[in-house]
């Protein structure tokens, strides 16, 4: 295994391009990469009118050329039935190989999940610790684990099911807070209802709620199409004081008790969880921010009147 002068490597030979045969390119590693259709019939499509823009990353293992970077183009060009790519083959390993298929999206372009399953390869597949791989990414140990945990609580059928497109990998990592048995189970109704991320987010959390005999009931009401169950008595109406009233109450006990949460346990204690609370937690900034304009504007109207 080398060093992360790997990411120097693949900069340095950036200009040693050269024709590779399509059919002597290998994606092995596009097992770690998620495939849309869309994006790949939009670089079909550019191929088609521009040519390529942009060579492939690939590397040597046992004596075939295997890309790590570029799978649409070579996906693309198969389609198109050309012949040749040009190619930027590089002097590294396979375990500094995967290690690039992140450094080189790092911020932009995977998934949780795609994250995941490189974290996944790295530790079971080449035997890497995970602080070393923490080493090689250039992140916390702790983010390490909760991939690795992410990936390993998820049942192999569901991810299958991320890899065709038939279900979003945000879902798919919600259906992993449940056990894996009923996992398979649950992405089905997903697919089937074509279920939104939220709706989903709700599903799992009246499943995870009710994890009795109840269990099976609940699936068959959203398999078909059923309503999310209401919970006590129906809603009376409501007069805006008394709305504005029993939100500031909620918002005032909300808050305390996220902040006690947030205050008692850090982000990384969560697991995969984490990767869910965390944009959720982020997003949040922004409705405090306009609710506190409101309040000081409606208040001080209040006060010159």
């Amino acid at each position: 295994m080398t060093s992360r002068g790997g990411f120097a490597a693949v900069t340095a030979a950036a200009q040693a391009e050269r024709l590779v045969a399509v059919a002597d390119l290998g994606e092995g590693l596009s097992r770690l990469r998620l495939a849309d259709a869309c994006a790949l019939a939009a670089m079909r499509a550019s191929l088609k009118q521009h040519g390529q823009l942009s060579a492939v990353r690939a590397f040597e293992r046992d004596g075939a050329v295997e890309i790590f970077d570029g799978f649409k183009r070579l996906r693309a060009a198969r389609g198109l039935g050309l012949r040749d790519l040009r190619a930027v083959v590089t002097d590294l390993g396979a375990v500094d190989a995967t290690v690039q298929m992140r450094e080189l999206h790092a911020g932009r372009g995977l998934t949780a999940l795609e994250e995941a399953w490189i974290v996944r390869a790295l530790h079971r597949e080449h035997h890497v610790t995970q602080g070393a791989i923490a080493a090689l990414l250039r992140c916390h140990k702790s983010w390490v684990c909760r991939r690795l945990m992410l990936v390993e609580a998820l049942d192999s059928s569901v991810q299958a099911d991320v890899r065709l497109g038939l279900l979003a990998p945000r879902a798919a990592i919600l259906v992993g807070a449940l056990p894996r048995g009923n996992q398979p189970a649950v992405s089905a109704v997903v697919i089937r209802r074509g279920l939104t991320v939220r709706q989903t987010a709700l599903l799992v959390r009246e499943l995870a709620d009710d994890s009795g005999p109840g269990h099976e009931a609940v699936l068959a009401r959203w398999r078909d199409g059923g309503r999310p169950a209401r919970r006590g008595r129906p809603r009376t109406a409501r007069s805006i004081a008394e709305t504005i009233a029993l939100d500031v109450t909620t918002i005032r006990r909300s808050a305390g008790r996220l902040q006690a949460c947030l205050a008692g346990m850090p982000l990384d204690a969560l697991g995969p969880a984490a990767d869910v609370v965390g944009p959720d937690l982020s997003n949040l900034h922004g409705v405090l921010g306009g609710l506190m304009k409101t309040i000081t504007a409606v208040t001080e109207r209040a006060s010159r009147a």
